[in-house]
């Protein structure tokens, strides 16, 4: 059987760095194939081929055996290629509908055309259990509904070839379970799946065989079944991965941070936020665990002074934040650092960087203070200097100072804001997702940096979904449910089912 596609000695450069250089390997038609590799490896580059945002400066693309020029995302979808990104496609005042006709409508009846799309979407969804209401709004559709609808609309246009970039980055432990499902009724059907994840444990779960990218190259190909995460992970950073960090004996020193009774009730008068209270001390790492959306955000943004309270204090340093009088929080974020605040958003496109920037600007955002000279001028040359220990410090690739930020892999990107960060010397590091979407190597290195600063005395309240995240860097764990916090533990006491139940809201002894 023909593989339902083939690379053959692909090679792109974007200006002097080399994305791709001479990659070939095939994917079998009817199988689920992984792609992995560090951030910046060029597996997205290689799939924007295959979809037609890229041209190869050389090399062939067959599909199913016949050689293909794809100048455009329209001519892959003829072909039968579907794509969905990591960040979603979606309209979000728009219906599922909406969204799915969106490109495609077939002429002016609209009316009578919306009748055929939505009984044939109705038809889909009850095929592959997608559970999808195709006159719901997409703002009112939770993150896994809303990937749902991004793979509904592949379906519709009848794509036998389907590409998923980091598609479970930001879904929960229950909608990663259910996409697994979905994509194993696509397998059924004959047709062909693409994954690009950092995940190892869904590469091992899910797929049938698996390449492997390092630096633009095809580091190493494999049938799942016959390989580890071990194996895997040495040849997506060419070196063994340390699976426990060391890290120094629990040793917290004073209180940095004391919350009590925080609460917050947004606009629609919905209460986000109800009586949170804790305290974090210099020298620990206490981890926020939960399911996305259930307050963990909203709590970030106000101990960062993106956003003011409804109600309830919180102080540092044995002080007040400045929250009483404000009706709006400019000028937080700045006062904030200056007291030595940090904060590492967990939305690094919308909060972290801007991404028409140069690396080198996006280094100093926030600090800009700091690196002006005595007549209030921008130190050019102090800027450089930094920006360049902070590049070779981090490891961010490409080193290139003055690349626009947005050309950076996600990690890469994640590496400058988490190093603009370390640098200002914070008292107080308030860190969201610090991992999301990054590489084994990358989440390496960002976890011995956090342990590091936790044993130079500094204090860090992390937020993540990802519970062996928590597990390999708490000394405390906070669970939060629904806006309220429904349980504490010690690292010692670590549970995965019983924290699974206070995330779910319920309190347990």
């Amino acid at each position: 059987m023909q593989p339902a596609v083939e690379f053959r000695h692909i090679s792109k450069a974007f200006g002097a760095v080399q994305a791709n250089a001479d990659v070939s390997f095939s994917i079998a038609k009817g199988s689920i194939h992984g792609v992995i590799g560090e951030n910046g490896a060029g597996k997205s580059t290689l799939m924007s081929i295959l979809y037609g945002y890229y041209h190869a400066d050389s090399g062939d693309v067959l599909i199913d055996g016949q050689h293909r020029t794809i100048r455009n995302s329209h001519e892959a979808i003829e072909l039968g290629i579907g794509m969905v990104h990591q960040h979603f496609m979606l309209v979000e005042n728009f219906t599922v509908l909406d969204n799915v006709m969106l490109g495609s409508e077939g002429g002016f009846k609209l009316a009578r055309q919306r009748g055929e799309v939505e009984a044939k979407l109705r038809e889909i969804c009850q095929r592959y259990n997608l559970q999808l209401d195709p006159l719901a709004k997409i703002e009112d559709l939770s993150v896994g509904a809303q990937q749902r609808v991004e793979i509904l609309k592949q379906i519709y246009r009848s794509a036998n070839i389907l590409i998923l970039d980091e598609p479970t980055a930001v879904l929960t432990a229950q909608e990663t379970a259910s996409l697994f499902d979905i994509l194993r009724l696509f397998k059924e059907q004959g047709k062909t799946i693409i994954l690009i994840t950092h995940k190892l444990g869904e590469i091992m779960e899910i797929t049938d065989e698996v390449t492997v990218m390092r630096a633009g190259r095809v580091a190493g190909a494999v049938q799942t079944a016959t390989t580890s995460k071990e194996e895997l992970a040495g040849l997506m950073v060419g070196r063994p991965i340390q699976n426990e960090l060391p890290r120094a004996p629990y040793n917290p020193g004073e209180v940095l941070l004391d919350v009590d009774k925080l609460a917050l009730v947004d606009s629609n008068n919905v209460k986000q936020l109800d009586d949170i209270s804790f305290s974090l001390r210099a020298g620990e790492i206490v981890a926020i665990a939960g399911v996305s959306g259930n307050g963990q955000s909203e709590l970030m943004q106000i101990l960062s002074g993106m956003r003011l309270p409804s109600a309830g204090r919180v102080q540092f340093l044995g002080k007040d934040l400045p929250f009483a009088g404000r009706h709006d929080p400019d000028g937080l974020p700045k006062v904030f650092r200056k007291l030595g605040i940090g904060h590492v958003p967990e939305d690094r496109l919308r909060d972290g960087v801007i991404k028409d920037f140069s690396v080198e600007q996006n280094t100093v955002f926030g600090y800009q203070d700091s690196v002006k000279n005595r007549w209030g001028l921008f130190d050019l040359k102090a800027i450089k200097a930094r920006c360049a220990g902070l590049l070779k410090a981090f490891d961010v690739r490409p080193n290139n100072p003055d690349l626009r930020i947005g050309l950076l892999s996600g990690g890469n990107q994640q590496k400058v804001v988490i190093a603009r960060e370390v640098a200002a010397g914070p008292k107080l590091m308030l860190v969201g997702q610090p991992t999301r979407g990054v590489d084994i190597g990358t989440i390496e290195s960002i976890h011995t940096q956090l342990l590091k600063m936790r044993d130079e005395g500094v204090g860090i309240l992390l937020v993540s979904v990802e519970l062996e995240e928590v597990r390999a860097l708490a000394d405390r764990i906070i669970v939060m449910s629904g806006g309220r916090i429904t349980g504490e533990l010690k690292i010692e006491e670590f549970d995965t089912t019983r924290i699974g139940l206070l995330m779910g809201g319920m309190h347990t002894s």
